[in-house]
């Protein structure tokens, strides 16, 4: 893989970096453990920053990682993104970066890392078929400050009283958490919700001591109703009660992920967490999970796999309902067995 770059050519290490990724939150964090652990590669007085937007700055900000995270206004709209950014240019040229690290290679990263015209940069290939964790991880490394590996483990600011907020909402801590996370855009990235259910049940009649989680905004509420009228006490449903940061928070407390293509799988599988991830239409090349403690089940085995339309042409998002909760508990058993042994 070909990657874009300029090469850091001293032998002492960069003391400033800036990294940019500007796309939506899901995109984000994946960047994170990779950033994370070049930060624990630095120089302990070596500075690394963010340029981001600010709808997705919640993470970054609130976990000790960046010294500085700089976001933009302007929505998706590109014209104000490149409006917001130029008001910003002359604090980032002040700090004079060694290196620019752009994780994100769209029109506004491109501007700033030619008018900050760095020692060293490297440019994300957007396009490669191969995980963006992935094409993070090269995209670092072709700076050639050193091998980047995801480094989970994320330490944050500020007390988010997470566990007071489970407790309120019926969190017995006897008990082991798991996230069902029904939270697929479209009708095609939906595995039906009855089948969170049956899998529930399997999963209570393994382990006992367990309760059920979900989380996210009103877009999940309907599946959390329901989950929650039949689950009952075993579920505790956090749907509209939760920022950003606090979801991150409370996920580092939960043992297993069942998740649909979401921020939220992209937040469970860089902190570290088992998860097993089911994509429907979605091409999970680039979107998929990594490392041994991750699963994903996709549509790339059919004909009509990773096609990417909102509404399954045979009327039963086919790529999905084909997947039963038994098999789907028995993967998720194999995951969680295989992920002690490691």
């Amino acid at each position: 893989m070909n990657i874009p770059a300029k090469k850091w050519k001293k032998k002492s290490p960069p003391r400033k970096v800036l990294a940019i990724r500007l796309q939506a939150m899901g995109d984000l964090v994946i960047t994170l453990p990779y950033l994370q652990q070049l930060r624990t590669s630095l120089p302990e007085r070596a500075r690394l920053d963010l340029l981001t937007r600010d709808e997705v700055d919640d993470i970054p900000k609130n976990i000790f990682l960046f010294d500085k995270v700089y976001s933009i206004g302007g929505g998706r709209n590109v014209k104000k993104q490149i409006l917001h950014t130029c008001f910003l240019l002359p604090e980032l040229l002040f700090r004079q970066y060694d290196v620019v690290l752009d994780l994100q290679n769209n029109i506004v990263s491109r501007l700033v890392r030619k008018v900050l015209s760095p020692p060293a940069w490297s440019e994300f290939d957007r396009f490669s078929p191969i995980a963006a964790g992935e094409s993070t991880r090269l995209t670092i490394e072709a700076t050639g400050i050193g091998k980047s590996f995801a480094n989970p483990g994320f330490k944050f600011k500020n007390d988010l009283d997470e566990v007071e907020l489970l407790k309120l909402n019926g969190w017995d801590e006897r008990n082991e958490l798991v996230i069902l996370n029904p939270a697929g855009a479209f009708m095609s990235r939906n595995w039906p919700i009855d089948n969170y259910v049956e899998f529930a049940n399997l999963w209570v009649s393994h382990f006992p001591k367990t309760q059920f989680l979900i989380l996210g905004t009103g877009r999940v509420e309907i599946q959390s109703e329901h989950l929650k009228n039949k689950l009952g006490e075993k579920l505790i449903n956090l749907v509209n009660k939760t920022s950003v940061i606090q979801a991150f928070a409370i996920i580092q407390h939960v043992k297993f992920v069942l998740s649909e293509d979401s921020g939220l799988m992209h937040m469970s599988w860089v902190s570290g967490i088992p998860i097993l991830a089911l994509f429907g239409s979605t091409r999970s090349v680039r979107a998929r999970p990594l490392g041994n403690h991750s699963l994903f089940l996709d549509s790339s085995d059919l004909e009509c796999g990773s096609c990417m339309q909102e509404i399954c042409k045979y009327g039963d998002v086919h790529c999905l309902t084909r997947y039963t909760p038994a098999l789907i508990f028995e993967k998720a058993l194999s995951l969680i067995n295989a992920y002690k042994e490691s």
